[in-house]
């Protein structure tokens, strides 16, 4: 193995050691042929058997590596800034697909708003009723967590809410209050925040109120 080592060219002080046995100078040489770090497996204590699994997972994670940054290279020669590219490869080593990162991956988004279709797309969110140019990155938000809720997104996910007005309304549709109540456009947020915990209020004490009505009518039963 020192000879095989030597005739590649290696350094072969990685693993021309009495401590590693014949096994374990294959998997070193190994990596070192294939440009990988060594210095994650290379130990004695480690038998040539946990030694290959390691060299293994290393290989394919650099092979994803490489892969992915020939992907972002084509992004990159398309004019996409420093940010957004970070997006783009994020959702690569994420596992997306070229089909879903050509959803962001569009020069009218700012990368905020990548950022937000981005985590709609590896949480497997349809993200179509927020990658809009025309929302910004808060309202997007507050339309991806409310898809996360599996809430009915359709409620607020219009251009005449802003980020603030769509959070009151999706957090009233997460406590299931009859946000028709507020959901109005020309209420302010604050306006929609305090109509909120009068509803939210007046459910919890109709909720508390119940078992004491059974409880009443029980003598007379």
């Amino acid at each position: 193995e020192i000879r095989k080592g030597l005739a590649a060219g290696f350094d072969v002080s990685a693993y021309a050691r009495p401590e590693f046995d014949y096994k374990q100078m294959e998997e070193i040489r190994h990596g070192l042929d294939a440009g990988l770090d060594i210095s994650v497996y290379a130990k004695p204590i480690l038998d040539w058997a946990t030694m290959k699994k390691i060299r293994m997972g290393l290989e394919v994670k650099m092979n994803v590596s490489r892969r992915v940054d020939a992907q972002v290279q084509t992004y990159m020669d398309k004019g996409f800034g420093e940010s957004q590219i970070q997006e783009i490869r994020l959702g690569l080593k994420a596992g997306l697909e070229n089909s879903d990162i050509s959803i962001y991956a569009k020069p009218e988004f700012n990368y905020w708003q990548m950022e937000e279709i981005r985590k709609g797309l590896v949480a497997k969110i349809d993200t179509s009723a927020y990658a809009r140019p025309e929302f910004n990155e808060d309202q997007m938000r507050q339309i991806r967590l409310g898809l996360k809720a599996d809430l009915d997104v359709s409620v607020y996910a219009k251009l005449e809410f802003n980020e603030d007005q769509m959070e009151q309304i999706r957090l009233g549709l997460e406590d299931d209050l009859n946000v028709s109540n507020y959901a109005n456009p020309e209420l302010s947020w604050e306006q929609m925040r305090e109509t909120r915990k009068r509803l939210k209020a007046d459910a919890k004490a109709a909720a508390s109120d119940k078992p004491r009505r059974t409880r009443a009518s029980a003598p007379g039963m």
